[in-house]
């Protein structure tokens, strides 16, 4: 059993990537911490509890980070035009939840948690790394003790999708992004090269609803608005981002990864924008020197990570 904490920022594709952790065999999900980034962090932790009641997830939820990790840095606008209003495709989510918080901040629900259960909880995190960044400026210590980072965001072959140069997760807090890759603890990105890969149509996402129980029928409507969006890039389609951190969880063999140091660009026109320096390529004196090489996701067996999605999105 993989240990997971789910940093998140729900988000529709977080919150098919919540419901697949929740339905894996393979996953003990031992806690959901929230970070603003696909709207302000009121409302994804009000829609992390709302899912939580819905799919009856047992893990708490602790609030986190609702602005960056360096204090008086501006936040970028939330993209309604993509996940809606309220975060979750304007189903009505309602404005008060009665599920209670933990009483911890996330930064240091993680910090309890991983100490609590060292060598053996996975980081997941598909939002801003602002948590994480936090948690590590609190406790470098943790760094020992968490068994791996595995992060969606970033783009190291292909243009980003906020910018030519960056992905959103990454350009939101580009800073507290460059401090958790360079940290030395085991890092994998899993980053736009693979996500923009992995892509579930209408009908696809309607097929899994009929099959599948309240929790997928409840999926598939508050995914359609983000299919809305998608549908000038993917016909009729959406792509599932944030899963395929969870899949390279429980099915690191579905990916091809490259090994080698990765830093985030923190200010200027390159704002966010993630480059790898592949181990083994030389270069003169530079700032990747003396960094931790990390894994960064380049090919992915897209047909199967798609079965096993469809696979554990049903079980019951």
């Amino acid at each position: 059993m993989h240990k997971v904490i789910f940093d998140t920022d729900p988000g529709v594709d977080d919150a098919m990537a919540l419901l697949l952790l929740e339905k894996h065999p393979d996953i003990d999900l031992i806690g959901v911490t929230t970070t603003f980034g696909n709207a302000a962090i009121e409302t994804t932790t009000r829609n992390a509890l709302y899912l939580k009641r819905e799919w009856k997830i047992a893990a708490p939820v602790a609030k986190g980070a609702g602005v960056k990790y360096l204090p008086g840095e501006e936040v970028h606008p939330y993209p309604k035009h993509i996940h809606g209003d309220d975060g979750l495709g304007n189903i009505g989510v309602p404005d008060v939840s009665d599920v209670p918080l933990d009483p911890r901040a996330a930064e240091d629900f993680i910090i309890e948690t991983v100490k609590a259960n060292p060598g053996e909880v996975t980081l997941v995190a598909v939002g801003r790394m602002t948590n994480l960044a936090n948690a590590l400026k609190k406790a470098p210590e943790i760094t020992g003790l968490v068994k791996q980072v595995v992060i969606m965001g970033g783009a190291l072959d292909v243009p980003g999708n906020v910018t030519p140069a960056a992905e959103a997760n990454i350009h939101g807090d580009a800073a507290a992004a460059d401090a958790v890759m360079i940290a030395p603890w085991d890092v994998v990105l899993v980053p736009l090269d693979v996500t923009l890969k992995l892509v579930m149509s209408r009908s696809q996402l309607g097929d899994l609803a009929r099959q599948g129980d309240d929790a997928v029928k409840l999926l598939d409507r508050l995914s359609q608005f983000y299919i809305d969006f998608y549908d000038g890039h993917f016909k009729d389609s959406m792509v599932v981002h944030d899963t395929c951190a969870c899949l390279y969880v429980v099915a690191p063999e579905l990916f091809t990864t490259r090994s080698g140091v990765i830093r985030v660009f923190t200010e200027g026109l390159g704002e966010g924008k993630t480059m790898q320096k592949p181990d083994g390529m030389g270069f003169g004196p530079s700032a990747w020197d003396g960094q931790k090489s990390q894994l960064g996701c380049v090919g992915i067996d897209a047909e199967g990570a798609m079965t096993l999605v469809c696979e554990t999105l049903v079980r019951t």
